[in-house]
């Protein structure tokens, strides 16, 4: 529970604990196909973050800053000192968010398909034509969103995954979409906070990511001096290029 709200979270392992960070209609289930292989050496932390998963709603709007708090009071329950992050697109953002605020825990950053840059007029724009389709219908708007995040080519070969996304997506309530949306929406540019970050920074990013212009987010990279890993696929590398991505999280410190 974080402000009489339930925030669902899990804990494996132990050593120098990971956090893991889910994106936009996912939840920390994303990370169980993972989880036994990273704990094996560490500690693996996974959250539901607000409005996600099993975990409640905190009003009208989820910023970023909202959700950096509620990664705190998970953190703290468990007793944890000092993290790395990754963080998954919207995850992402909660992380660099965490790292502006309590810099001293954050021992590393991993952005997976994300960006410290924040969102365009376009985009803001965009977010708004999400939500009115979301009030319409949810299942429509559900199925094209996650439909979006991948090729076509790959929707074909991880079928089972996308519809694992869209069920569980669907359980979430409209409120807590549309907060998240809101949040991510208003949320500050923070390439700065990656630039003068001096811990382990990382950028992983999908070569074919239909969200993030593969080559846009390789100039972020160069310019907030972070280690690129370019990864073959899309927006969900968890799903796309899992072995990779496995991989690189296990190694990484």
């Amino acid at each position: 529970m974080y402000k009489n709200t339930p925030l669902f979270y899990s804990s494996k392992g132990t050593g120098n604990p990971l956090v893991l960070l889910h994106g936009f209609l996912e939840s920390s289930s994303i990370w169980d196909p993972f989880i036994d292989k990273l704990s094996e050496k560490r500690q693996v932390i996974t959250i539901d973050l607000p409005g996600h998963g099993k975990s409640g709603n905190f009003g009208e709007t989820h910023s970023m800053d909202l959700m950096a708090e509620a990664v705190l009071n998970i953190l703290q329950k468990l007793e944890v000192k000092e993290v790395t992050l990754v963080g998954h697109s919207m995850g992402g953002y909660v992380s660099l968010a965490f790292c502006k605020k309590f810099l001293i825990m954050t021992k590393g950053l991993v952005l997976l398909n994300s960006t410290p840059e924040s969102d365009n007029e376009e985009r803001r724009k965009n977010r708004d034509r999400a939500i009115k389709i979301l009030r319409k219908s949810k299942n429509s708007y559900i199925n094209m969103a996650i439909s979006n995040l991948v090729s076509v080519k790959n929707r074909e070969l991880f079928p089972e995954e996308l519809e694992k996304l869209k069920k569980e997506a669907l359980s979430f309530s409209e409120e807590g979409i549309i907060a998240a949306l809101k949040g991510m929406k208003i949320r500050t540019d923070e390439t700065s906070t990656l630039t003068l970050y001096n811990g382990p920074k990382y950028i992983v990013a999908g070569v074919n990511d239909s969200i993030l212009n593969f080559s846009d987010v390789e100039i972020v990279a160069d310019k907030t001096n972070c280690i690129f890993l370019p990864l073959s696929g899309g927006h969900l590398s968890f799903i796309e290029n899992k072995s990779e991505l496995e991989k690189f999280m296990y190694f990484i410190d």
